[in-house]
Order: C-alpha cells, then sequence, then structure tokens
C-alpha cells in the first residue's frame, strides 16, 4: 500500500511526511517526525516500531543512511518492508524490501526521500521526486501537498485512492507556541484523499498560520473605523479607540486567533470580517463626495 515522501525544508527548521494509499487510515500509520530531528514513514507491511527507534537513532545523530540500515537488519520481516528516513541535515533515504507488491521502488536525494509499493509505475515516485524539487518557492506544507498530487496525477496506488495524511513539524510551530506539530492532517476515507488533504490544509492555513508582519495594517483611522462597524453589526460593539477586544472575541469564535496581533489586523482576519458582514459599507475617505441619489 501507498506511497509517500519524507522531507526537511531547505533552512532545516521543518520535517514532513505525506501519504496516500488505497488503505483506511494510511496517516494513522505511516508517518513519524520530530521538530529539527527527522521524519520517517514505514509502508507496506507496516511496523509502527521504525517510528519511535528511528526517531531515537535520529535524535543522537545517526545518518538517515545508517537508521534505514539498522532498522532493516534488526527486523525479520524487512523483506516485506518500505522505509523512507530523512534527518536533520544531509541526505534522505529509502527502503524497499524485495518482497513488496510491484512496482515498488524508491528515491531519495537532499533532505527528501520518496517511495511506494503496488503502484501505478516507476513515474509515481518520478513524479513525486519532480513536484518536490520544481515546489521550493511554495511552503513547505503546500510543496509537500503538490509533491503527493504529482504522485497521484501520475498513477498513485494502481489499486485506486482511499485516504491521505500530511505531518509537519517545527520547533514552537504548534498552536500558540506551546507544541511542535505545525500541521497534522488525516483524510481518512475518501474518494479523492488527494484534493481533500489539499482542501484542509488550506483552511488549515487560513485559521492557524500567524501573519506575516509586513502586511498588518494599524487598527486606526479608517480601518479601525470599519472594523468597527463589522464588529457591531455582527453584535460584538466596539469602541472606535480601542476596537481589540471586541475584534479578539469575535475572531476567538471565529477560530482565527493565531492572526491576532495587539493594534493592528491581519488582512486575512479584516477579509473574513467583511465576508461576515458583508451589508455594512466600507467607510468612505475624507472629502469623497456621495453618489448623487
Amino acid at each position: 500500500m501507498t506511497f509517500s515522501l519524507v522531507a526537511r525544508s531547505d533552512d532545516g527548521r521543518l520535517h514532513g511526511v505525506i501519504v496516500a494509499s488505497k488503505f483506511l487510515a494510511a496517516g494513522a500509520l505511516v508517518p513519524a517526525a520530530e521538530a529539527e530531528v527527522g521524519a520517517l514513514a514505514t509502508q507496506a507491511h507496516v511496523n509502527l516500531a521504525y517510528r519511535p527507534q528511528g526517531l531515537a537513532l535520529l535524535r543522537t545523530g545517526v545518518a538517515a543512511s545508517d537508521v534505514v540500515a539498522g532498522l532493516v537488519a534488526a527486523d525479520p520481516e524487512r523483506e516485506h518492508r518500505q522505509l523512507g528516513v530523512v534527518g536533520a541535515n544531509g541526505t534522505g533515504a529509502t527502503w524497499t524490501g524485495p518482497a513488496c507488491h510491484p512496482w515498488a521502488g524508491g528515491q531519495a536525494g537532499d533532505g527528501w526521500a520518496a517511495q511506494g509499493n503496488i503502484l501505478a509505475g516507476p513515474q509515481v515516485i518520478d513524479a513525486v521526486r519532480d513536484g518536490w524539487l520544481g515546489g521550493s518557492a511554495l511552503a513547505f506544507p503546500d510543496r509537500l501537498v503538490a509533491a503527493l498530487r504529482a504522485g497521484d496525477q501520475a498513477g498513485g496506488d494502481r489499486r485506486g485512492r482511499q485516504s491521505a495524511g500530511l505531518l509537519v513539524v517545527e520547533r514552537g510551530g504548534g498552536y500558540g507556541g506551546t507544541g511542535d506539530v505545525l500541521v497534522d492532517l488525516r483524510v481518512d476515507d475518501h474518494p479523492d484523499p488527494v484534493a481533500e488533504l489539499g482542501r484542509l490544509l488550506a483552511v488549515h492555513t487560513l485559521l492557524f498560520s500567524r501573519p506575516d508582519p509586513a502586511t498588518l495594517l494599524d487598527l486606526t483611522g479608517a480601518v479601525a473605523t470599519e472594523v468597527v462597524a463589522l464588529l457591531t453589526a455582527l453584535g460584538h460593539p466596539a469602541h472606535p479607540a480601542a476596537p481589540d477586544e471586541a475584534l479578539f472575541s469575535w475572531a476567538g469564535l471565529e477560530n482565527l486567533e493565531e492572526r491576532l496581533v495587539p493594534g493592528r489586523i491581519d488582512p486575512v482576519v479584516l477579509d473574513h470580517l467583511r465576508k461576515a458582514a458583508p451589508h455594512v459599507p466600507a467607510p468612505r475617505p475624507a472629502g469623497e463626495a456621495l453618489p448623487a441619489s
């Protein structure tokens, strides 16, 4: 079952695993990752022990290729296993046991490893590789999804589609900065799981991504006036001189709290607020004439 990609971001801060399969809830079994340590995927005849054992080896600085060698050497069922590993630095590594159902195989390079079994053919892994290498301009989670989508479009699991999963870790990147799990999304049973995973990631990005400081708007003047009008229309009356409290109350109900910055507003939050109260007109710039009646 399954094709997957394990990867490290170009700056080394993020590690992730993305997987798809004609198998129920592959995302619950295949991936494991630890911030600033590495990531791995166990598949084909999954060995869940590979996950803690592999991360323990990576934590001590063992290279990805040596982690693969060590795990499979100690496993009497290694001929039926498939494994991909990437560490905190260096090239990734992959293993495909000779008893895995065809087509089965993998490729690895600097900071990544792609592998799959029961695939439509080797073109699936070629497409995952090319999708990953060609996606450097994308945000790391989106880059993983783009690579998986490329493999899916190249034929994916030859039995069909059922599930997909995405796990991304970053030190302090979790909700409220209180953990390291940046993204943990699963599509357990769906006719088009890769597309659905992409949709979920877009929702996750909207709700939980932290704002770009360069795009923040000062919550003063016309911006504050508009925000107060919108919040008031939604039942959250605010004082024009201090709209933060009402804004934070509304945003918390909308699950947008990760995008809040005191005294300023993320354009994503403002756009969401406008859509929530679409009948409130934006304030006119000073001196602009009203339209003739």
